[in-house]
């Protein structure tokens, strides 16, 4: 229970993390971080290479090669990318010894690639791209629309078919979502949804790593300076852990709050208008939902962070106990990353509800498919069970590590402090 010391211990705590310079930068530059590297990665995958690209286009086939050459030289898309093209017919099974032959312009990038496209590829549509650098997608994207126009112009050829027909030929399928809810009834899904399911499993990924590590090593300075033998002389070691970890969970949740407060403002006023396609379908109560299943999730982390943190004395040997952890996080992380794909998979919804995997998963889960009241009530108790069978634990060896110092310990010794009553 809280008595007036934890209390203090707690405003101690948030008055110290609150007004920090740390706390301060991470609040605001943490998302304007994130938005950079969204924004540069957009960037460099948009920006063309600046030197022409020399493609040699090349068929076992005569007509096939003329197809080409002449689709290729009408794409103004190809034009405009600094493309270059020749085109060659060749006899069938000598494609080697012309990619030997022109091997050395290959490697010295004059002639960037050879694209072959064999007779056959008009009933299996399977090209042969050699480069110096084959797994190029986005020259790949490129040239496979323009190809497969070509392939679908020969294939077609003489059957009288309209432009009509062949434009449908050579098109895709064009996939529309069409949500089912109860709530909303048939509307067309958007991206908004998928949008708030990455954010949600970075923002909380990153918190629990920044606050967990922060957490870690602000233990380890009090038991290096020893400042937590003066804090101890006015409470036991179980108020001061209670207190440390209460204080830095409530800053936890203060941040997460202060990042999540665009979310809460589109959701909740009309000030802002998106474009239909990127809407936020997500409700203020989920929000309070997240807020408060990441407030008891991070107090579970924060007592198994705080605990590696009075075992060793420095962040080198903390490694060899923060491990264990770790993959706590990082695996529910690719988990809400795989329920992008496929949000109703049997592993997302045991994970969703699951100690220690919830508070990550859960959120994600939420925003792509609609989550009955009860699994977010047993994820909330799931992880109020894990805070009760974690702490006694972190407890006690907390009590006995804060006060250890000198050689670091093994892990057999730290089993051991789980039997002792000294402090």
């Amino acid at each position: 229970m809280l008595n007036q010391k934890i209390i203090a211990l707690i405003k101690r705590e948030v008055r110290e993390r609150l007004l920090s310079k740390t706390f301060v930068y991470t609040t605001i530059a943490l998302p304007l971080l994130m938005f950079l590297i969204i924004g540069l990665q957009a960037v460099l995958f948009n920006v063309d290479e600046g030197n022409a690209k020399n493609i040699l286009v090349v068929s076992d086939k005569a007509t096939v090669t003329q197809q080409l050459e002449k689709d290729f030289s009408s794409n103004k898309n190809l034009k405009s990318n600094n493309f270059k093209f020749s085109f060659a017919t060749i006899e069938s099974g000598k494609i080697d010894s012309l990619v030997n032959a022109r091997k050395k312009e290959i490697l010295k990038e004059k002639l960037t690639g050879i694209i072959f496209i064999p007779s056959n590829s008009l009933k299996e549509k399977k090209v042969r791209y050699y480069s110096k650098t084959p797994n190029n997608f986005k020259l790949r994207e490129k040239l496979s629309k323009p190809i497969n126009k070509a392939l679908v112009d020969i294939y077609f050829e003489g059957k009288n078919l309209s432009p009509e027909d062949l434009k449908f030929a050579r098109s895709g399928i064009d996939f529309t979502g069409m949500k089912v809810s109860e709530k909303t009834g048939i509307q067309k899904a958007g991206y908004g949804n998928l949008i708030l399911a990455y954010l949600f499993t970075f923002l909380l990924y990153l918190s629990l790593l920044m606050i967990g590590q922060l957490t870690m090593q602000s233990v380890m300075e009090e038991k290096n300076n020893r400042i937590v033998e003066v804090i101890l002389s006015s409470v036991n070691a179980k108020e001061l852990m209670a207190g440390k970890i209460l204080g830095s969970a409530i800053i936890g949740v203060a941040q997460m709050a202060i990042w999540l407060s665009p979310v809460i403002l589109i959701i909740t006023t009309s000030l802002f208008a998106l474009p239909p396609e990127i809407v936020f379908e997500i409700s203020i109560g989920q929000i309070v939902y997240l807020l408060i299943n990441y407030f008891l999730g991070l107090l579970t982390f924060l007592g198994l962070f705080a605990m590696v943190g009075s075992i060793f004395e420095n962040a080198q040997d903390a490694q060899s106990g923060i491990w264990p952890i770790m993959l706590l996080i990082l695996i529910p992380f690719f988990i809400a990353m795989a329920l992008m794909e496929n949000p109703n998979s049997l592993i997302g919804e045991i994970s969703s509800m699951a100690p220690f995997f919830s508070i990550i998963v859960m959120p994600a889960k939420m925003t792509l498919v609609d989550v009955p009241l009860w699994k977010f009530i047993v994820s909330i108790v799931v992880n109020i069970l894990t805070i009760l069978a974690v702490f006694p634990i972190a407890g006690k060896i907390y009590r006995v590590g804060i006060l250890r110092t000198g050689k670091k310990p093994k892990w057999s010794e730290v089993v051991k402090w789980l039997k002792y009553k000294g402090i």
